[in-house]
Formats: structure tokens, C-alpha cells, sequence
């Protein structure tokens, strides 16, 4: 039996109901009686260091006010803390626009991919009634003691002390005793119980739409060697006053979430680009705990989810969670192609961030990768159409410089990236162009400049250059910018199932006997194409022309032959005989 962990100077193992601090030094956690600190005075200290590593590292940091947030009932010069008492009875006391401004609120039935596409999936969906979403859930009279059967007391969970907004590890069984004892020291928040892995995941069901929709449940090979991200299923267990300050989900998925028993308040932002930047400073200030967030945006929307409710957030809104009684709720993760290029922005914005390992979407690369190559599929196999999914906003691999760059190792064996790069530029342009009947001058909507290299690519995922005042269809070449060549054409068109439908023809070659029937035809030997580095392209009448200059090399000595050649489908004018 593996030995129960011991913390702090009495090496006693975790105890709920003491309050704990973690040393920023050692990692250990010590208890506030066995220290000398006082819970409330804990909010105050940025950098802790326990007795022992004190004499090393000198005394506790603690924190510098910085124009303290004027409150109404705060005592003049103390900062109200996210997450303190004084903190939530404020939040509750404050009035907001309400969601319904901004809410679609379909039936469980109505709600389809056909109806997201119709309707656009770029704000919330509250769902009043669970019927018709397809999703399977324990009855309203499941507690948390049956969480606590079905996945086990042992099990070792992610608990947020909220007043304190940090994280620390304790086991399930010690959350439940907790969560029903009849007091409580302090306010505990469990919003990252994943239990696909366990025996709750046979009680639970996803909502229909999200199974359909999801990436990892549709697109995820069974043969990859990359381990599964398990992001679907998760258990919420909030005690009365909790409070997730706000945030994006990780990748930019959209989620979805339903309460059991008990009631969540959600306060959403839109992403719009002024919010964006808005949340990417105040997520990275020295003083994020003193400024509520919502403040800063222009609007920002109340919405109330009752029990037995279901709320869809969309990718990249911007929200905190506010719990005013005692809640048991489930909710999921997912990523999407409605909308990628969103998708794209929240995980830059998590990387500009620097947000650890730990609360990034996991192997996020990978799955775009596999969904880069079953792109590719759709489009060879025709079922691609340009106002599904895959059009517009179907850009995929626009973190292809990041990934080539530094995440070689997230890219899975099966997928060559530069050839899934060249290929799917190829189809995007050939869909384009078949069911609109416009040509871009390249592929997928790569101009090609007057010089005849290829520019103003936008990535298959991120922002494109200026398009006349028209979107680049489908996006373009991934993992190309602006100021970059690319070349459509350097590697081999032989696996190239369009060019495989092809009529085979004789391979012309240097012994063959010269005939004045002879046509110069593409079918001509290929000249050396030219190394992909530092090199352009040559266009195709610098290559006839120095193919046409090969043949005249191989005509017998003879009367002087016309200058102009017949090149089928080209327009040139000229004799082929004498």
C-alpha cells in the first residue's frame, strides 16, 4: 500500500479543514499554525519562504500596493482580493447587462451542425431542457459521495482555494468530507475532475452535437502513438461562493456545461480584438487580483444557469463563474471547425502568456495535424463545399512556422507536413475554382506578383494579407507569411491521384529517332527543376522555350526552319512540318 504523503515541520499528512501554504522555495506545503501565518494575511505575501529557507533566501516577499481599488465597504487602504468574502458579496450585489442580449436558445432538438452553421456558433447557447441533446446524465438526486463511489477516494484531484485563488492536490475522499461537513473553514472549488477513465464515464454521456463536432471523438487515430487528450468529460463540484476569476479555455475550446443540482452564474466577454488585447494585459499585470476584469471590457453579460439548464460557450469568449449555492455539474471541452481561426488566437495568446504545460489543451498540435490530413482527404474525396465548416473559416495549420520551428516532436509519423502543406494548397485551389469558377492566381487565393514568385500568403489558420477587400477562400499555404516564397510546384506530381487519371504517354528521350512530325508537349524531358532554397521558379515559357531549344539542337543539318512552334493550348501560331 503506497505510504500517505506528509507535509510541513509536524510531517502530518494533509489536512482539510487546517489552512496550508506552500513554501515558493522547497515546494512544500506547511500549515499557517505551525508557521506563524494567518490565512487572511496569506493574500498579502507574494513570495513565501518557510523557516529553513529563510536562512538561505532571506525573509518572505510581500506584495506592493499599486493604487488599491477603491470598494464601497472596503477599510480605507485594503485591497478587496478576487475571491475573498468581501469580494463575492460585492460581485453579488453588482447589476449587468443581461446574457439574454446576446444568447441563442434553441431546443435540445433544433440544435444541429446545420443550425450552428446556420446561425453561427460565435455566441453562447442556453439550452433550457435536456431533451433532444442526446446526453446521457445521472438523475438530479446524484451527490457528490456518488462521484466519490464511482471514481474512487483515492483518486488525487485539482482543488481551488478561492480565496486565496491558488491550486493545491488533495484526495477526492478528503474534498467529500469536506463538501459535507457541516463547517466549513473555507471555500474549496473542484472544476478539473476528468473522468473519462473511470467508472462515472459510463454514467455520462456528451450532448450530441458536441459528439458530432469534436475533433479528438471524430479525428483522433486509434494507432497514434501520442496519448489521447482527455478533455471531454469532466465533474464540477463547487461549494457555495466559489469563484473562477476570469479566462479563456485552454486552445480556444469551446465548452459546454450542465448543472445537476444547484445554480452557476457566468459573466462573458465577447472576443472581440479590443477585449482580447484587454484580457492579455490584464492576465499578464502584477496586480490581476485587484481589478475585476469585467470592468474593463465594454460589456459584460450576466448569465444565470439554473438546474437542469445546458450552456454552450463558444471559442475564445472571455468568462468567470460565480457559485451562489453548492452545485454538482458536468461539462466538456471540445475543439471545432467552426471556428479555427479563433481557436488560433487563444492558444497565441497562451503561448505569448507563457501558461504552463498543465492548463494548455493537451498535444494541441497534433490533433491539428491529423486534422490537416483528414482535410486533405475531404477535398480529394469531393465532399468539400464552400459554405461548410471547410470554407472561409476552415483554416487549419496556420501555427505551421511555430510547429516546424519547435514543436517537431508534436508532429505524428504519419504526416509529412511540407508534402500535407503542398497537397492541400493544391485541392483548397481546385475546389475553389470548381465550385465558384474564380481563379485566384494561385492556390487557394495566393497572388502571384508580377516577377512570377508567390506572395501575400496568408496561413491556413492565420490572418491573410490585403485581398482587395475580399477574404482569401479557404484560407492559403500554411505556415507561409507575407514576406516568404513558396514555390506550388517543386516536388513530384507523380503521386498525384489527378495526374495518375492521365493517359499515359511514350517517354520521349535523347536516342529517339527525330521525326518532323514531332510536337514540342509538355511531355518533353523535364528540365532540372531548381533547388527549393534561394531559388524562384522558372515560369512555363522560360521552361518550352529552352525545351524547344533542346529539340532544334537535335535537327538535321538543313534548310532553315520556321521561328515559331505550335504549342497545344498555349495560343503560340507556327508550322509543325515542313
Amino acid at each position: 500500500m503506497a505510504s500517505v504523503p506528509v507535509y510541513c515541520l509536524c510531517r502530518l499528512p494533509y489536512d482539510v479543514t487546517r489552512f496550508m501554504i506552500e513554501c515558493d522555495v522547497c515546494q512544500d506545503w506547511f500549515h499557517g499554525s505551525c508557521v506563524g501565518v494567518e490565512e487572511d494575511a496569506a493574500a498579502e505575501i507574494d513570495l513565501y519562504h518557510c523557516p529553513k529557507c529563510q536562512e538561505l533566501h532571506g525573509p518572505s516577499v510581500m506584495k506592493r500596493r499599486r493604487g488599491p481599488t477603491k470598494q464601497p465597504d472596503a477599510e480605507p487602504g485594503r485591497v478587496v482580493r478576487t475571491g475573498s468574502a468581501q469580494f463575492v458579496r460585492e460581485l453579488r450585489g453588482r447589476t449587468f447587462p443581461s446574457a439574454d442580449e446576446v444568447l441563442l436558445k434553441p431546443s435540445g432538438a433544433q440544435l444541429t451542425v446545420e443550425y450552428l452553421e446556420e446561425n453561427s456558433f460565435s455566441v453562447p447557447i442556453l439550452v433550457l431542457r435536456k431533451e433532444g441533446l442526446g446526453m446521457t446524465l445521472p438523475p438530479p438526486t446524484f451527490t457528490v459521495r456518488d462521484i466519490e463511489h464511482y471514481v474512487g477516494p483515492d483518486k488525487e484531484i485539482d482543488v481551488i482555494d478561492v480565496a486565496r485563488q491558488a491550486d493545491c492536490r488533495m484526495r477526492l475522499g478528503d474534498f467529500v468530507t469536506y463538501f459535507c461537513g457541516a463547517r466549513r473553514d473555507r471555500v474549496l472549488n473542484v472544476i478539473s475532475l476528468e473522468f473519462s477513465d473511470t467508472r462515472l464515464s459510463n454514467l455520462v454521456e456528451t450532448p450530441r452535437i458536441v459528439r458530432k463536432l469534436s475533433w479528438v471523438e471524430n479525428l483522433w487515430p486509434g494507432e497514434s502513438v501520442f496519448e489521447r487528450p482527455s478533455v471531454q468529460k469532466y465533474c464540477l463540484m463547487g461549494a457555495r461562493d466559489s469563484y473562477t476569476d476570469f479566462h479563456i479555455d485552454f486552445g480556444g475550446t469551446s465548452v459546454w456545461y450542465h448543472v445537476l443540482r444547484g445554480e452557476k452564474v457566468f459573466y462573458l466577454a465577447r472576443p472581440t480584438p479590443a477585449n482580447l488585447a484587454l484580457f492579455e494585459a490584464w492576465s499578464s499585470s502584477s496586480n490581476q487580483g485587484e481589478m475585476f476584469f469585467g470592468d474593463q471590457v465594454d460589456r459584460c453579460y450576466r448569465c444565470l444557469l439554473r438546474q437542469g439548464q445546458t450552456l454552450f460557450i463558444p471559442t475564445g469568449w472571455i468568462h468567470a463563474v460565480l457559485t451562489p449555492v453548492d452545485c454538482l455539474a458536468f461539462g466538456g471541452n471540445f475543439l471545432h471547425s467552426l471556428n479555427i481561426d479563433m481557436q488560433l488566437k487563444a492558444y497565441e495568446i497562451e503561448k505569448r502568456l507563457s501558461t504552463a504545460d498543465l492548463f494548455k489543451f493537451p498535444n494541441f498540435e497534433t490533433i491539428c495535424w491529423y486534422v490537416g490530413k483528414h482535410l486533405l482527404d475531404t477535398f480529394r474525396g469531393g465532399s468539400c463545399r464552400p459554405g461548410g465548416p471547410w470554407g472561409p473559416r476552415g483554416r487549419v495549420l496556420g501555427f505551421c512556422p511555430t510547429v516546424l520551428a519547435e514543436h517537431e516532436h508534436e508532429i505524428p509519423e504519419t504526416v509529412r507536413p511540407g508534402q500535407l502543406i503542398k497537397d492541400l494548397a493544391k485541392e483548397i485551389r481546385l475546389v475553389e475554382v470548381g465550385s465558384t469558377g474564380k481563379d485566384w492566381d494561385g492556390l487557394g487565393g495566393v497572388r502571384k506578383h508580377h516577377t512570377g514568385h508567390w506572395e501575400g500568403l496568408g496561413v491556413l489558420g492565420g490572418s491573410g494579407t490585403d485581398w482587395g477587400g475580399q477574404e482569401a477562400p479557404y484560407g492559403a499555404l500554411g505556415g507561409a507569411g507575407k514576406d516568404q516564397e513558396v514555390y506550388p510546384s517543386l516536388e513530384s506530381d507523380e503521386d498525384d491521384p489527378a495526374l495518375k487519371s492521365l493517359p499515359k504517354k511514350k517517354k520521349v528521350t535523347d536516342d529517339a529517332p527525330w521525326s518532323p512530325k514531332a510536337r514540342v508537349t509538355p511531355t518533353l524531358p523535364r528540365q532540372s527543376r531548381p533547388v527549393r532554397e534561394g531559388t524562384r521558379v522558372a515560369s512555363v515559357e522560360t521552361g518550352l522555350a529552352a525545351a524547344a531549344a533542346k529539340l532544334a539542337q537535335q535537327v538535321p543539318r538543313g534548310p532553315a526552319w520556321p521561328a515559331t512552334l505550335t504549342v497545344p493550348g498555349r495560343g503560340w501560331t507556327g508550322c509543325d512540318s515542313r
